[in-house]
């Protein structure tokens, strides 16, 4: 199952096992349960802390439990954890086998706080980008606290439990066996989720910090950047994030971040936030802003909150980022995650012999048909416009695929369903002005991006698609603030220039501080010291 390189690699992490594990796999005789055995038995070989048994008793086959000896810590994986899960498998041995996990201790204790019994069961897919984090974190609460269990669960590889739970997107989350959340969640987002209290302790912590220099509203590429650049000048600078990696989280491969050939949003957005760490940066995560307030005779800028805390600070730079844009058509919100879905590398594998369409023809769209071609039974791409405009290699390959039919001038006009899932979708020949509905399963919809940028309105200047209008400096139209990435009206939404745009909002930043007034006050801990 393992290439020696891989086999050297785990080795090497398995020295770090501290107290004894043992694998208990429940197997059948089909082709995947003696895959998983091979798997197992080789990572047993690896290390003497290490023992494996058979007991096929629990119902999910191939199905096993990673459990240290002696105690109930233990989590289980239903299926095998390869592709994007096989990290996921690798940190749950070394977290049972008492290597500590990196995460901040007042997430540790309030984790173990946590009062009840909770069993958590995770779908995810292997080409799932997203998913690790949501079976990390959930592996991480079950080794932390002995009354809370996990199970990350292949969904692929159990369709008749996919189908029966309804689930028609990755990841799903079930608490006790309801549905508890869908997309990703890190610990933090799940325990502020459980601990009811959490948002009200955050907000009170926010409330009474000092004001800053810079404040940075959102923890993208282009807001990690701005966070870098304005800490290395020395100022005390914030950054404000609901979900720190923002798009980036959501995208699989990049391939054009130059001196790096090849890399995964996920593995990106967690570099970025760690980039951020290693500076002076206050990094609020989870704190959604909605409402801006120019600066008053103090010369500060607030920031609102939407936990109802507020903070202020002698500039600010906005990089709140996009997402992903919506059809608006009845139907479409209503079968949310139910058919009607927005990432096709982590959704696709539930929709495999199933006929499904891809709205847009731009490369997103064309990519997307190709990749879901191959796993279900048909794709049908629909085109608002009268050709597509993906890349013509991409469209070559696109009309070369047997399973692929390609609709243009069409504009899809409702998404129908029977009440529980998607069914079919319909639309108008703009041609001809002539309705017509598809059968299908599944709706992708890859029709661009929309910023992040509705709680602005009425505060400074935007385009009317809703872009901060920037100068060549970032500059808004309000002193004091400044805005970079996908959320202004910067042309070519790229990583890479997201993150030059935010080194130059922070440089500009910069340079309006030195040439306003004194400096904001020191934070209360070092007034005292």
């Amino acid at each position: 199952m393992l290439d020696d390189t891989l086999k050297s690699q785990l080795k090497t992490y398995l020295e770090r096992l501290v107290q004894p594990i043992e694998l208990v796999a429940a197997l059948d005789d089909g082709d995947a349960s003696r895959e998983l055995d091979a798997l197992l038995r080789e990572i047993a070989a690896l290390s003497d802390k290490i023992t494996l048994r058979r007991d096929d008793s629990d119902p999910r086959k191939p199905s096993f439990a990673i459990g240290r000896v002696g105690t109930d810590i233990g989590v289980r994986f239903a299926g095998l954890p390869l592709g994007h899960e096989f990290s996921s498998l690798v940190l749950a041995l070394l977290q049972v086998g008492g290597h500590p996990p990196r995460v901040e201790p007042e997430l540790i204790e309030q984790v173990r706080a946590l009062d009840g019994e909770y069993l958590f069961e995770t779908y995810y897919s292997l080409s799932c980008q997203n998913c690790p984090d949501v079976v990390q974190a959930l592996n991480t609460m079950s080794v932390l606290n002995p009354r809370i269990r996990h199970v990350a669960i292949d969904g692929a590889r159990f369709q008749d439990e996919v189908e029966a739970r309804g689930v028609m997107a990755v990841p799903s989350v079930f608490l006790n066996g309801e549905p508890f959340g869908q997309g990703r969640m890190d610990l933090a987002q799940i325990l502020a989720r459980l601990d009811t209290g959490a948002t009200a302790r955050a907000a009170a912590k926010i409330a009474a910090k000092a004001p800053f220099d810079v404040l940075v509203v959102g923890g993208g590429p282009a807001g990690a950047a701005a966070a870098i650049y304005a800490a290395r000048k020395g100022i005390r600078t914030g950054v404000a994030a609901e979900r720190f990696g923002g798009q980036v989280l959501d995208t699989l491969g990049i391939e054009n971040f130059i001196s790096v050939r090849h890399t995964e949003g996920p593995k990106l957005a967690s570099a970025l936030e760690q980039h951020v760490r290693d500076h002076d940066v206050d990094v609020m995560n989870l704190q959604r802003a909605v409402g801006l307030v120019p600066a008053g005779e103090d010369g500060l800028i607030e920031v609102k909150l939407e936990s109802g805390a507020s903070l202020k600070s002698r500039s600010v730079i906005l990089a709140t980022g996009a997402r992903w844009r919506q059809m608006n058509v009845p139907g479409e919100e209503q079968y949310r995650n139910r058919g009607v879905a927005y990432c096709p590398h982590c959704d696709g594998p539930l929709f495999k012999g199933k006929r499904v369409a891809v709205i847009g023809g731009g490369n997103s769209g064309v990519e997307a048909a190709i990749d879901l071609a191959g796993i279900v039974s048909h794709v049908t791409l629909i085109e608002f416009d009268g050709k597509l405009r993906a890349d013509a290699v991409l469209q070559r390959k696109l009309r070369s695929l047997p399973n692929v039919s390609v609709l243009v001038n069409a504009q899809t006009t409702e998404v129908l369903g029977d009440g529980q899932r998607v069914t079919g979708l319909r639309y108008r020949d703009r041609a001809s002005g002539q309705e017509h509905e598809v059968a299908l399963e599944g709706i992708f919809v890859q029709i661009g991006l929309l910023p992040n940028t509705e709680w602005l309105k009425g505060t400074l200047e935007l385009t009317p698609r809703g872009e901060i209008v920037i100068d060549e400096r970032g500059q808004t139209s309000l002193p004091g603030v400044f805005a970079a990435g996908d959320a202004t009206t910067v042309p070519y939404k790229q990583i890479v220039i997201a993150m030059g745009a935010g080194a130059t909002a922070a440089l500009a930043a910069f340079d309006h501080l030195i040439r306003s007034s004194a400096p904001a006050a020191e934070p209360a801990e070092a007034v005292a010291a």
